[in-house]
């Protein structure tokens, strides 16, 4: 089972990089992510070198020690690590933790692989962990560059396409600001503040045009637009500074109890508040779904490209949906072979489980698939109903039985008992007793046989009560088939229904978000911040309705292909149907006999 899969005694490395400067993906990492099906908390933490940063990831996992604490100036996490454990507090969730590479390493040379860095970290996390020392003091803000050089290294949509600010608030994690070592009293002119509000004082934007002041504000700006949920926790010293360099190996009691109590609170606040992954139109992130994201952003930045998420959602969408339609199709035939080892069976029962087990294939389907807007995907999921095969065993067991029935008859037939003084009334009673046993042992077979002996005129009528059964029968199924046709339109009505609400979902947050920095800017006299802020609301109000109006012309075309392939399966329905009664209605009765059985 999944759980089973998550026994990760130790992180491991998930983005290397290679000979050639440029990153790639371990291919055992996306082996542990692809076991896994459950939706996925990811945090990721990101920081300058040397600030202690997987002393805290290794308290996420529940562990003392994990990823690696450097104890010397070199940076000791190269890429990005990653340690898959059960979430403690959300069921059937797992928490995957991102150690990313210390920023600002000066024997790294590139100064890009920084900012490719912290994308991924970005791109791939739920909550971003950024982790600094001493206070939030202007130099701290300005060694977070890579803040203000995001929209350059993470694009919505194609790299063509302008897009406003409030798109990358909807797919952006929310940001929590750990502050090591600090030892300043929460203070500001004289109160006492919470740690938010000291954050919120350090992004405080200054009035004025001049290029000092807008290199001072920028920064600021960034956070406060890209990471509209923000969090900070301030940790004292650990312990002893010379201890410091072996924070995983002390006792307990050799903690600062300050440090375990703002540690406790980092890691509840965590599990607690830390949201399920989504993508882009808010299908869940599951272990696997990472995988193929970290492969695809990776890719992408090692091809020279910029990720985006657009383009991320669309391969997602089909290498998923294609596994949608395998996985719903192996739901069908595993119940349906399972079924074929008591073949043969009456067709109504086969038909009523042909029904159950396609449903329960299309809810496998629905359940995995997003984005098949065409449904394209939907339309493929096509079931043999293994009629046919039913058929082949109820006609091999009618022809055994009816052989053995009659082999009595045939041996006094060749011994010449019936050529004898009252042998015509000896064959015509053994011969009602032959039909009388295999009507009662053959009645609910699907096919009865189609004898070929001296029989066959006595048993044509009942192979016409037969015939009659099977169009009831096929009435029945069309019954079925349309109640089947009716809940897979309301399958998909359903789906898009819960697409469209975490879109709107989305747009609130972005809405909210804005409407608060404007509230914001008003009240501290940036009122020309405000009127531009007021103006991208306006905007995105008016794209969320072009977006709704969208996906309720999708939805009807979707409705309307669905009802179109439905009807043209009832038609097929309705031609055997015609076919059937019209070949009972041609059918001979059988002439009156001496000979008769009822």
């Amino acid at each position: 089972s999944a759980p089973d899969l998550l026994v990760m005694d130790k992180p491991v490395c998930l983005i290397d990089t290679a000979s050639d400067g440029k990153l790639c993906v371990q291919g055992s990492a996306l082996q542990v992510l692809e076991q896994i099906q459950q939706p996925v908390v990811v945090v990721a933490v990101v920081g300058l070198y040397r600030t202690g940063k997987s002393y805290l990831m290794n308290r996420l996992a529940g562990k003392q020690t994990g990823f690696a604490l450097g104890s010397t100036i070199e940076s000791k996490t190269k890429g990005i690590w990653m340690w898959c454990v059960p979430h403690p507090t959300k069921a059937a969730t797992t928490l995957v933790l991102l150690d990313t590479e210390g920023l600002g390493d000066v024997d790294k040379g590139d100064s890009k692989h920084d900012t490719r860095i912290f994308s991924l970290a970005v791109l791939l996390s739920s909550t971003l962990v950024l982790n600094s020392r001493g206070t939030i003091d202007n130099r701290a803000i300005e060694e977070l560059q890579y803040v203000t050089e995001l929209t350059e290294y993470i694009k919505i949509k194609s790299p063509d396409e302008a897009v406003d600010d409030a798109e990358f608030v909807k797919f952006f994690p929310s940001f929590i600001w750990a502050v090591r070592d600090f030892t300043l009293q929460l203070n500001i002119d004289g109160k006492d503040t919470t740690e938010d509000e000291y954050l919120e004082f350090a992004l405080k934007l200054k009035l004025g045009n001049s290029s000092q002041v807008n290199n001072y504000n920028l920064p600021r700006e960034c956070i406060r637009k890209y990471f509209p949920s923000r969090k900070c926790f301030t940790f004292p010293f650990p312990t002893n500074p010379d201890n410091v360099s072996y924070l995983e190996t002390l006792d307990p009691a050799e903690i600062s109890k300050r440090f375990l109590e703002v540690t406790g609170r980092f890691c509840q606040f965590i599990f607690d508040q830390s949201q399920v992954k989504n993508l882009k139109d808010g299908h869940t992130v599951t272990g696997r779904v990472l995988g193929h994201l970290v492969k695809t952003y990776v890719d992408t930045i090692a091809s020279g490209a910029v990720p985006c998420l657009e383009n991320a959602v669309i391969s997602m969408a089909l290498i998923e949906n294609e596994a949608a339609v395998k996985e719903g199709l192996e739901v069908y035939q595993s119940g349906m072979e399972e079924l074929k080892k008591s073949f043969p069976l009456e067709l109504n029962e086969i038909t009523s489980e042909h029904q159950c087990f396609s449903l329960m294939a299309t809810q496998t389907f629905m359940k995995r698939s997003f984005r098949d807007s065409d449904g394209k995907h939907l339309a493929s999921l096509e079931f043999d109903s293994y009629l046919w095969d039913n058929e082949k065993a109820s006609e091999a067991k009618c022809e055994s039985l009816l052989s053995v029935l009659s082999e009595p008859m045939t041996e006094r037939t060749n011994q010449g008992f019936y050529a004898t003084a009252g042998g015509y009334d000896l064959f015509c009673q053994d011969l009602e007793d032959i039909v009388n046993q295999y009507n009662t042992l053959a009645y609910q077979e699907v096919k009865v046989m189609n004898v070929t002996l001296k029989e066959r005129a006595v048993l044509l009528e009942q192979e016409m009560k037969a015939q009659e059964q099977r169009q009831r029968q096929l009435e029945e199924k069309m019954v079925i088939e349309e109640q089947n046709n009716e809940e897979r339109v309301r399958q998909v009505i359903q789906k898009m229904e819960e697409e469209m609400f975490v879109q709107q979902q989305e747009t609130k947050r972005a809405m909210d978000s804005k409407l608060r920095e404007q509230a914001a800017l008003m009240g501290k006299g940036f009122q020309e911040n405000a009127n531009k802020m007021a103006s991208e609301i306006e905007q995105l109000r008016r794209r969320n309705k072009e977006v709704e109006d969208s996906k309720s012309r999708e939805l009807a075309k979707m409705i309307a292909d669905q009802e179109r392939r439905n009807a043209q399966s009832m038609e097929v329905l309705r031609q055997q149907h015609r076919q059937q009664m019209a070949a009972i209605n041609s059918r001979p009765r059988p002439a009156s006999r001496s000979c008769s059985v009822q």
